[in-house]
C-alpha cells in the first residue's frame, strides 16, 4: 500500500521548489494534493508539470485570514477532508544588517513567515481529521544566528514556538505537529540570498556556505520532501513536537 494511500494534502507555497517536488513525492504515494501560492501563473506551471487528475490549486496570501480559510474549505470542498497540512510557504527577505534592514521588508517577512504559519494551524485543526499531520517549515535559522539576515532568522525562530504550542494543543485530537529545519537548499531563494549577500559574487558565497556544512554542499528540494513524506505519513504515528533537522551536520558545530 502506498504511504499516503486515500489521504488529502494542502502544500503551501506549493509552487515553490521544494512544494512542488512535495506535491510530487505525495502524488506518487496516493495523495490527492492541494498546491496554495501567490502566483496563478506560477501553480498554472506546477499544475502541468505534476500532470495528475488528482491535483488542484488555489490562489492566496497566506497572511490572510479570509483567504487561509478559503483555501481550507476549498480543499473540503473538493476532497471531503484534510489529513496532511505542509505548512511551507515562506520568503526570504533581504540581506542587510538590523541597523539598515527597511521596516517595511521586516514587517512583511513576518507577516508571512510567522503569521502565516500561524493562521494555517488555527484554521486547519477544525477541518483535520484524527491522526493528521501537520508539518511546518523553518530552517537551520530557527535554531542559529546569521548575520544580515534578521527577519528570516526571526521568523524561522517563531515557528518553533507556534509549531511546540501547535503540538500539546493538537494532541486531544491525534493530530500529530513537527517542523523540519533544512540547511541552505539549492533553490531559488539560496540564489536570492547569495546574491544578496555580494552582489556578483553568489558562487563564491554558495562556497563559504557550503565550507560551514560537514557534508560539504547543499540539500537538494527531493530529500527535503522525503522527510516531509516520512512525517505526512503513518510512519511517523507517534512523533510529535519536535524539530528535525535535515542540515548535512550544520547546526551540530
Amino acid at each position: 500500500m502506498k504511504k499516503l494511500e486515500n489521504k488529502v494534502a494542502i502544500i503551501t507555497g506549493g509552487s515553490g521548489s521544494i512544494g512542488k517536488i512535495t506535491a510530487k513525492l505525495f502524488l506518487t504515494e496516493g495523495a490527492k494534493v492541494v498546491l496554495v501560492d501567490l502566483s496563478e501563473d506560477e501553480l498554472k506551471k506546477a499544475i502541468l508539470e505534476l500532470d495528475s487528475d488528482h491535483v488542484k490549486y488555489f490562489v492566496a496570501d497566506v497572511s490572510q485570514s479570509l483567504e487561509v480559510q478559503a483555501y481550507i474549505h476549498q480543499t473540503v470542498k473538493w476532497f471531503g477532508k484534510i489529513d496532511v497540512f505542509f505548512n511551507n510557504a515562506g520568503i526570504e527577505g533581504v540581506v542587510k544588517p538590523i541597523v539598515d534592514y527597511p521596516e517595511d521588508i521586516f514587517d512583511k517577512v513576518i507577516s508571512v513567515n510567522v503569521k502565516g504559519i500561524w493562521l494555517g494551524n488555527k484554521y486547519v485543526i477544525p477541518n483535520m481529521n484524527q491522526g493528521g499531520s501537520i508539518i511546518m517549515t523553518s530552517s537551520v535559522a530557527g535554531f542559529m544566528g546569521f548575520a544580515n539576515l534578521s527577519a528570516y532568522v526571526t521568523s524561522k525562530h517563531a515557528v518553533v514556538g507556534i509549531m511546540r504550542t501547535t503540538a500539546i494543543e493538537a494532541a486531544p485530537l491525534k493530530i500529530r505537529v513537527n517542523s523540519v529545519h533544512p540547511s541552505p537548499v539549492n533553490n531559488r531563494m539560496m540564489r536570492s540570498i547569495e546574491e544578496g549577500a555580494s552582489a556578483g559574487h553568489s558562487e563564491d558565497v554558495k562556497k563559504q556556505f557550503e565550507t560551514d556544512i560537514p557534508l560539504g554542499r547543499y540539500a537538494e528540494p527531493i530529500e527535503i520532501a522525503q522527510l516531509v513524506l516520512f512525517l505526512a505519513s503513518d510512519d511517523s504515528q507517534f512523533i510529535t513536537g519536535t524539530t528535525q533537522v535535515i542540515d548535512g551536520g550544520m547546526s551540530a558545530q
